[in-house]
């Protein structure tokens, strides 16, 4: 999976939201199939909170400190991740998670 230029990023979704410390801002990736692989269909009910999901970050706090020292965010803009949740926040008609840095879960290569 290819990650995401800064500029495009700036360029299709412009963003009014600065996160602070160790805060990442992500626009979540839509996972359209309901059905598995077998063929069974999946409720949207049961869909929903279920495990860990994808998504791009779209902005970046400046890190934590910890004993006097800035400790950056280790994901960039532009890069794709699976998170376990976030605080949802909307934004004119697009829809962003705001999460800590620990509750990125990998970044998708």
């Amino acid at each position: 999976m290819k990650n995401i230029s800064k500029k495009e990023i700036k360029k299709e979704l412009p963003i009014n939201i600065s996160p602070l410390g160790d805060r990442v801002l992500l626009k979540p990736l839509e996972d359209k199939s309901n059905k598995t692989s077998s063929g069974i269909y999946i409720p949207e009910s049961v869909k929903e909170d279920r495990g860990s999901k994808k998504a791009i970050v779209v902005a970046v706090g400046n890190g934590k400190m910890e004993e006097g020292k800035l400790i950056p965010v280790g994901v960039k803009v532009g890069q794709k991740v699976l998170y376990s949740w976030g605080d949802s926040i909307k934004e004119g008609d697009e829809e962003f998670i705001m999460v800590r840095e620990a509750d990125i879960l990998a970044i998708i290569k």
